[in-house]
């Protein structure tokens, strides 16, 4: 069993910065992909970034140019930095497991999940 804990949400106005942290446990971190998810009030979980094992990373066009995903293997975390932050980020984000070492956008190449982090971003 994978245990994910989020970290790092808020409330901010728009414009400004957050970074959110996904600390992981229970299996080998370092040969897994890792992505990051939102769920927005009335809305479906949507995709925002990932990265695989060897750093390779995927970003929604909603997002890119304004949110970095890293990881540090020997921390066994994954960072979402978050800048330029708009309104419409407002969302719960959700760290995620994946299946395998491969970088992808659909929720189902991911096994595990948190509980999330509410990002409030004000006008």
């Amino acid at each position: 069993q994978v245990q994910l804990v989020e970290s790092g949400g808020g409330l901010v106005q728009a414009g400004g910065s957050l970074r959110l942290s996904c600390a992981a446990s229970g299996r080998t971190f370092s040969g897994y992909a890792m992505g990051w998810f939102r769920q927005a009030p009335g809305k479906e979980r949507e995709f925002v970034a990932a990265i695989s094992w060897s750093g390779t990373t995927v970003y929604a066009d909603s997002v890119k140019g304004r949110f970095t995903i890293s990881r540090d293997n020997a921390k066994n975390t994954v960072y979402l930095q978050m800048n330029s932050l708009k309104p419409e980020d407002t969302a719960v984000y959700y760290c995620a497991a994946g299946r395998n070492p491969i970088a992808t956008m659909s929720i189902s190449g991911y096994a595990y999940w948190g509980h999330g982090t509410q990002v409030t971003v004000s006008s």
